[in-house]
């Protein structure tokens, strides 16, 4: 898969710029810290506190979840990320991984959050991703789908100075409500955020809560 590469290269090129750009950037933003204290309080009522982050990146939100009582394991693409984030917080387990094949077994998570991780997906894999997200989940277990709101992708061939190529493929919550649907992953709540600021790239944020049918 020719983008998984990309993104994994990518990444692996600009983590350590990444990790001190991003360390401290929900620190205000108060409507997303909410979002996931929710997140983390419905995955403590299935029964089973394990959490999948993936695309956890250097681990901003592993850590956020981590100390709101849930036991998230970090997952990223690129090596260099999970070094990143080992290094920020040893206690915590990170795992190089791919979101579109997890290894994990089937079943056993209570969460996966993917904070703005899908956004790297090309849509005919989309599918795929949530499939797996399915699979590893418990019966009534939450996902939780972070990303930005448009209908046009954005590139990126270059970041902190260095050289990429990134593609962040933006969609509309109705577009990936469906598809959480079709994958046995219902949404069971929908928050939409405006841009913080008026730049040329600002878009609106949304954030989708699924859960898994019970199995009958």
């Amino acid at each position: 898969m020719d983008f998984l590469d990309r993104t994994r290269a990518g990444y692996d090129a600009a983590a350590a710029e990444f990790a001190a750009m991003f360390e401290h950037h929900l620190d205000d933003k108060p409507v997303e810290r909410a979002l996931l204290g929710a997140f983390a309080e419905l995955v403590r009522a299935t029964g089973n506190p394990a959490i999948a982050d993936v695309g956890c990146g250097t681990g901003v939100t592993t850590r956020i979840l981590a100390e709101l009582g849930v036991t998230p394991t970090g997952i990223d693409l690129s090596p260099n990320m999970i070094d990143e984030a080992r290094a920020r917080a040893p206690g915590i387990r990170f795992e190089v991984g791919s979101m579109t094949s997890l290894d994990l077994p089937d079943g056993t998570v209570g969460g996966v959050c993917a904070w703005y991780s899908v956004i790297h997906l090309p849509d005919a894999y989309l599918p795929q991703a949530f499939s797996e997200f399915h699979r590893v989940l418990v019966d009534d277990g939450v996902a939780l789908v972070a990303f930005q709101v448009g209908d046009r992708p954005r590139r990126l061939t270059e970041a902190f100075g260095v050289a990429l190529d990134l593609e962040f493929v933006r969609r509309t919550p109705d577009v990936v409500a469906a598809e959480l649907e079709s994958a046995g992953l219902p949404v069971y709540s929908t928050t939409v955020r405006e841009p913080d600021d008026h730049g040329v790239h600002a878009t609106p944020q949304a954030f989708l809560v699924a859960r898994k049918r019970r199995a009958r």
